[in-house]
């Protein structure tokens, strides 16, 4: 079942233009002019119950706005928008009860409260019955490992910390659906650690997960798939290894040696458009090759026929290393990858 649905949905934000100096600043006063600019243009997207779906792309590219508009903060210039089959600008109280919503930035706890007063608010907002709230808070708890914490004010908590209670208060009500925005930023990779083992833990329950990011670890750690946008539109939308077989397919084979090869040009020659070269003063060997035209037994066997080799691993490319090319726009979408254009 779909959790968010979204069809052909847009965003434009009008700016007024600056007047061209005092001359004509009485004629735009009269006359005002706008400029256009389309912060999400065109995207649709599905995302069923129990997904992980990591949405990035650079600064500017639409994320924040788009999350807006499934949250109901923003309303859409054009397009439809269904978030657990309710519209969420003409139904935001319905739709917070059904959502939980983590910026990294911001917290959702009061400055001066201690966190348990905090959770006890939010109980009262969400309508949680008192035996409702003691299971889902005790599960919490323990989970995030915050009990130590629910006497201390907000303001006293460290990033790590805070980041832990907040993530609780967005799931005190057990919502379907949690919209995470940059989660893991400014922690230390022990508590990364703990949050995206908590974030997988939670998705295995059954809960639809959107997450915004920088970090390329949240990615692969915690998401199924990934969805890039630039320029507010979805320039890519699969899994995480459907990205690295689209976009960058190359891998390398290290080949450790006996003894130096007889030619490295004759295990080139047997794989056409592969690029060798010699590692650890020729007792080594990477091949690059695209494993479409070559399987990895076709690149061992070719050393084989020029050296005993010892030891071997392959190289794949890394996520971080494809996103980062696409964020750089050294990569274009695959036939059939752009949607919302």
């Amino acid at each position: 079942m779909a959790r968010i649905e979204a069809d052909d949905l847009r965003k434009v934000f009008r700016r007024p233009d600056k007047g061209p100096g005092l001359a004509g600043s009485l004629r735009h006063l009269v006359e005002r002019r706008y400029t256009e600019k389309a912060a999400v243009d065109g995207i649709s997207l599905r995302v069923d119950a129990g997904e992980a779906v990591a949405y990035v792309g650079p600064n500017g590219a639409g994320k924040s706005t788009t999350i807006k508009l499934l949250t109901g903060i923003l309303v859409p210039t054009s397009g439809e928008v269904r978030v657990n089959g309710i519209v969420p600008h003409r139904h935001r109280i319905e739709n917070a009860r059904g959502v939980g919503v983590v910026f990294g930035q911001r917290t959702s706890l009061w400055w001066d409260l201690p966190v348990r007063d905090s959770f006890e608010l939010l109980r009262d907002m969400h309508g949680l019955g008192a035996a409702e709230y003691r299971e889902n808070l005790d599960r919490l708890v323990e989970m995030l490992q915050i009990g130590d914490l629910l006497d201390s004010t907000a303001r006293r908590l460290s990033l790590g910390q805070r980041m832990r209670c907040d993530l609780a208060a967005a799931l005190l009500h057990a919502p379907p659906i949690v919209y995470l925005d940059e989660p893991t930023i400014g922690l230390d990779i022990e508590v990364k650690d703990r949050l995206r083992t908590f974030l997988r833990q939670v998705v295995a329950g059954g809960t639809t997960l959107v997450l915004t990011t920088h970090d390329l670890g949240d990615i692969e750690d915690v998401c199924s798939r990934l969805v890039i946008i630039d320029q507010g539109r979805i320039v890519h939308d699969g899994g995480l290894r459907q990205v690295i077989e689209t976009y960058a397919r190359e891998r390398v084979m290290h080949a450790d040696l006996a003894s130096r090869p007889v030619s490295l040009s004759g295990v080139a020659a047997r794989l056409p458009g592969a690029t060798v070269t010699e590692e650890r003063d020729g007792l080594g060997v990477a091949v690059a090759f695209d494993p479409l035209a070559h399987t990895a037994a076709a690149v061992l066997s070719a050393l084989q026929q020029e050296a005993e080799v010892v030891d071997l691993r392959i190289e794949e490319p890394a996520i971080e290393d494809v996103v980062r090319r696409m964020y750089a726009g050294q990569l274009d979408a695959a036939p059939g990858e752009r949607t919302g254009t």
